[in-house]
């Protein structure tokens, strides 16, 4: 197994935690809005001191890689591809909607066999980030901006129910009006959830270039440049 320091800054709540053979260790968060850059680089030094002092060493970085924020994605991003090339080790990157699936899945009971997942990050006005999950966490819609209203999900609502949460859920779930709509509140990002999804890249050697890894809102814009100008910018 192996000791991962996860680091997560996709909304106004920062958290960081550390986990060694798929138990979390250490955790810190902050939901005190919009001041990552004040707070991040403290409960950093803390975990990697807790790691240190039991003789822990650390053998990954995972960050999540959004939809979120932006400046808190490129805050976290940049904290965690730091911690690599200074240690030399490996960078995990974990999707913030599917992270958030992990507490829904652990800790609500109720959610039919056959239900899906929603996660959603509030953009602005009736937008949202969102994909679409079954219980195994296999995507069955991508990640992308969507503009809610009442026939957004219509075709996966009128086969099964669908669980909708995270910090864009609350505003549309009235828009969506649909019988097999669920809200679940309370669910937000944390970096002690993305442990399990973490793990499982780390097992599978899903490693991301350090050099070269942006968050989600950039990847289409990198993908369209060559390495060396990317290197420039």
């Amino acid at each position: 197994m192996s000791c991962i320091l996860h680091i997560e800054t996709s909304t106004t709540v920062c958290s960081v935690a550390v986990s060694e053979d798929g138990k979390v260790i250490f955790d810190q968060c902050d939901r005190k809005g919009n001041n990552h850059a004040e707070v991040l680089g403290t409960f950093v030094d803390e975990a990697m001191s807790f790691a240190d002092s039991h003789a822990i060493p650390l053998d990954a970085v995972s960050v999540s890689g959004g939809p979120g924020s932006y400046t808190g994605l490129r805050i976290g991003v940049s904290m965690a591809k730091g911690i690599c090339y200074a240690l030399n080790i490996p960078l995990l990157s974990v999707s913030t909607l599917e992270l958030m699936c992990v507490p829904v899945l652990l800790h609500h009971e109720e959610i039919e066999d056959d239900a899906l997942l929603c996660p959603m990050i509030d953009a602005r006005r009736m937008e949202v980030y969102a994909a679409i999950y079954d219980r195994s966490l296999k995507a069955l819609r991508p990640i992308q901006a969507d503009v809610v209203d009442g026939d957004t999900y219509r075709q996966w609502l009128d086969e099964r129910p669908v669980y909708f949460f995270g910090n864009g859920a609350a505003k549309c779930i009235d828009t969506i009006a649909h019988p097999n709509a669920r809200l679940i509140e309370g669910i937000e990002p944390l970096a002690k959830w993305m442990m399990p999804l973490a793990e499982r890249k780390m097992f599978n050697g899903t490693f991301e270039d350090v050099a070269y890894y942006v968050p989600y809102y950039l990847k289409d814009f990198v993908a369209k440049l060559p390495k060396n100008e990317l290197i420039r910018k």
